[in-house]
């Protein structure tokens, strides 16, 4: 089993501009996957529910991973990849008219041998905070490169 303590060694990557909710990338998010519950489509409908307007499902934090930014900086990574799952913690309403900051990078390296034989996995831990600096989710990526 190779040895990725180098790689997980804390650099921290920050998204190079906040990433701006509108309510056109909600409603495309939600047509994307055919969400309909009219607490993140219809603004009336969702107006006298207890965040007072649509909202982002949230699946769409799971858009926001920094895979492509951080892969390049770790060369014996940086090949075909699969993503292999998403855990997230969900802390506060995506609305539209935030604007979310993504902070990762990468907490757990393993290999593990399945049956198509030996793959190492990569986590991405990622936390999107918005312009009041509250933090709305945590996320973990799970990419898996074949060996």
């Amino acid at each position: 089993m190779a040895d990725y303590s180098s790689i997980c060694d804390g650099r921290i990557f920050e998204s190079a501009a906040p990433i701006r909710i509108t309510p056109e990338l909600i409603a495309d998010f939600c047509a994307a996957i055919g969400e309909t519950n009219p607490l993140y489509t219809d603004p009336r409908a969702a107006s006298p529910r207890p965040h007072g307007g649509i909202v982002a499902p949230p699946s769409l934090a799971a858009i926001f991973g920094d895979g492509e930014n951080i892969f390049p900086h770790y060369p014996q990574l940086d090949k075909r990849r699969l993503l292999a799952g998403i855990d997230m913690e969900l802390l506060a309403p995506i609305r539209p008219g935030d604007t979310m900051r993504v902070t990762s990078r990468i907490s757990e390296v393993y290999e593990k041998t399945g049956r198509s034989g030996s793959m190492v996995f990569v986590v991405i831990s990622s936390v999107l905070t918005n312009q009041n600096g509250e933090v709305a989710v945590r996320i973990n990526h799970r990419f898996t490169n074949p060996l």
